[in-house]
């Protein structure tokens, strides 16, 4: 399985602070936004990543993650030169998918929660027709909303609707099997002129293909859009890690628990210039 992190867009939510650099490489606390849905698809066991950006950016993002040879893991790039709806990433990445399954993420969505990586391998694991992950919100109203019957079976799928049929939005990650690009190839832009991935999801729903994992009590999810989310998202991983005094979405850490690396290979590559608190932990490993 390969992996999509979609980091294009504008950023508008963010002005100004994403005018001199995308919104995906501001801080969460103590790393770049984009190592947290990184950290995700590498918890998965997926190693060849794709990251997706604007013309403006892409050298920014190369700069930081280079090839992904220092952890353990192969990074690609293409470019969206227009923000044309998440499905649309699948067409860009069509040759970089090949023939695999896919999994994508969003690039501003954080997700913690215990035995999470367990969960995230069963999914990729399993690779039959098209999974999403639903996280129960008290504003549904802004996200797509998946609804199930009694048996928690999902049976609709609805875009920001202004009557929800649930509490349950559907989260930036997806998981797809390789019929996702000529599935994604029949969409038709919305009112918005975009190629919605809830209609992407729709045709896996309607063939009976779609699977919704709940994430429940316990877990976290945080879309760090707004200036309130960023900012609370800091706040959450700052407690986690000092009460805990171990650090959320260290791709560097995860990368040798996933044996993409040893350790050896990590402390020779690390940039001896980079003296801080950071650095210490993965030293401490």
């Amino acid at each position: 399985m390969k992996g999509i992190v979609l980091a294009g867009g504008a950023g508008t939510r963010l002005y100004p602070a994403s005018i001199p650099i995308s919104k995906i490489l501001l801080p969460i606390y103590d790393k770049p936004m984009i190592y947290y849905p990184i950290s995700t698809l590498m918890l998965a066991g997926i190693k060849e990543i794709l990251i997706i950006t604007n013309p403006t950016d892409i050298h920014n993002f190369k700069k930081l993650l280079g090839d992904g040879s220092q952890i353990g893991v192969k990074f690609e790039y293409a470019i969206q030169h227009k923000p044309k709806g998440i499905a649309e990433a699948f067409l860009i990445a069509e040759n970089f998918i090949g023939d695999d399954s896919v999994a994508l993420i969003l690039g501003d969505n954080i997700f913690h929660g215990h035995c999470f990586g367990g969960q995230l391998k069963n999914v990729a694991k399993e690779n039959k027709g098209a999974t999403v992950f639903a996280y129960h919100v008290k504003n549904p109203k802004q996200f797509g909303v998946v609804e199930f019957d009694k048996h928690k079976k999902a049976i609709s799928l609805e875009e920001k609707p202004s009557s929800p049929k649930s509490d349950y939005a559907v989260v930036g990650l997806y998981f797809y099997d390789n019929d996702v690009i000529s599935y994604a190839k029949t969409l038709k832009p919305s009112a918005r002129g975009e190629l919605e991935i809830t209609d992407l999801n729709k045709v896996y729903l309607k063939k009976d293909k779609l699977s919704v994992e709940i994430l429940g009590r316990g877990f976290t999810w945080l879309d760090t859009g707004t200036f309130d989310s960023l900012l609370q998202a800091a706040n959450f991983v700052q407690t986690i890690e000092q009460t805990k005094g171990e650090k959320i979405s260290c791709i560097e850490e995860i990368a040798i628990n996933e044996k993409f690396i040893t350790k050896e290979e990590l402390l020779k590559r690390l940039n001896p210039k980079m003296q801080n608190e950071y650095l210490e932990y993965i030293k401490m490993l």
